[in-house]
């Protein structure tokens, strides 16, 4: 992974593709907080925050919390010139209800989000170009679970024409059984189309676990391995990470245990921590290492990947 690529005139090394999502928490208390939130959003957000330059490919409205979450999204040093902007739309609108803090639950509303477009709204042709001449793209499989067959099929080509190009490509499947609206076959076969393409992959064995039925961590990087992925990455909570690189296998434990206070966002912050260290060209088993150390600082109480721009409670 080399230096980054000119990406509107400012080089980039990785490009995230997603969503930007309105986040209402509501704590014990009654009262919400307004936020923003999304998978490959908060990655990017950590990959800034190590010193990764990175662009977020993503559609909004012309709200003013569009507005907002693009003002976020710049206050994190991310490149904002891969958003679209749709008029007279909204982002998705996230309802977490927060709990005593360990689990969140959380509704999601997104019919309506222009991210969802993405790869169909005008300008999409410029997003793929930007995917072909990136270092590494970076998506998830709430990505993949946005988008139309239209859209899934021109992500698809340009990431294949990126890894034609020398990219290198990284995919956490991220399974949400919401966000696939119960469509377990879909979302298998959506996935095998875009392991092709990956070179890295960064799963969780729950939800591995889950859609394919593995029985364990070794059994989901025999799988991915017939896929042709050649560097996978089983995240699994507190237990070791399963790192396969170069052929071989190997463990890489947690450091140490973590009094959990909040369970947001530590396998994005984990993703970011393992993409950093190997565009640092770090081995794997040290980036895993890397990840584990961001992933328990966010367990651990630390200020959430996002800037809450426009806070407020209610």
């Amino acid at each position: 992974m080399g230096a980054g690529r000119n990406i509107g005139g400012r080089a980039v090394q990785v490009v995230s593709v997603g969503e930007v999502m309105i986040e209402l928490v509501r704590a014990p208390d009654g009262r919400f907080e307004l936020g923003y939130s999304g998978d490959t959003y908060q990655t990017a957000v950590h990959l800034s925050r190590s010193g990764v330059k990175v662009a977020l490919a993503t559609a909004l409205g012309d709200d003013r919390y569009s507005e907002q979450a693009l003002a976020s999204v710049a206050a994190e040093g991310i490149a904002t010139n891969l958003v679209l902007r749709v008029n007279d739309r909204v982002p998705a609108i996230a309802l977490v209800e927060a709990g005593d803090q360990t689990e969140r639950q959380s509704e999601i509303w997104r019919d309506a989000s222009p991210a969802c477009q993405l790869f169909e709204l005008p300008g999409w042709d410029r997003v793929a170009e930007q995917l072909v001449s990136a270092n590494l793209v970076y998506f998830s499989g709430v990505t993949l679970s946005l988008y139309s067959n239209v859209g899934l099929g021109r992500m698809l080509a340009a990431l294949e024409f990126a890894r034609e190009r020398g990219a290198r490509i990284a995919f956490d499947s991220n399974w949400r059984f919401a966000s696939w609206r119960s469509e377990d076959q879909r979302a298998r076969a959506v996935f095998s189309e875009a392991l092709k393409r990956a070179d890295l992959a960064l799963p969780s064995f729950e939800d591995e676990a889950r859609l394919w039925g593995d029985a364990s961590p070794q059994t989901t990087i025999e799988r991915l391995l017939t896929f042709g992925v050649r560097e996978i990455v089983v995240k699994n909570g507190a237990r070791p990470a399963l790192v396969h690189a170069d052929g071989k296998t190997e463990e890489v434990p947690v450091p140490q245990k973590i009094a959990s206070t909040s369970g947001v966002a530590a396998g994005d912050a984990f993703n970011a921590g393992y993409l950093a260290a190997r565009l640092r060209k770090e081995s794997p088993a040290d980036a895993a290492l890397a990840g584990h150390r961001l992933a328990a600082e966010i367990l651990s109480g630390s200020p959430p990947a996002r800037q809450n721009a426009g806070k407020t409670t209610h």
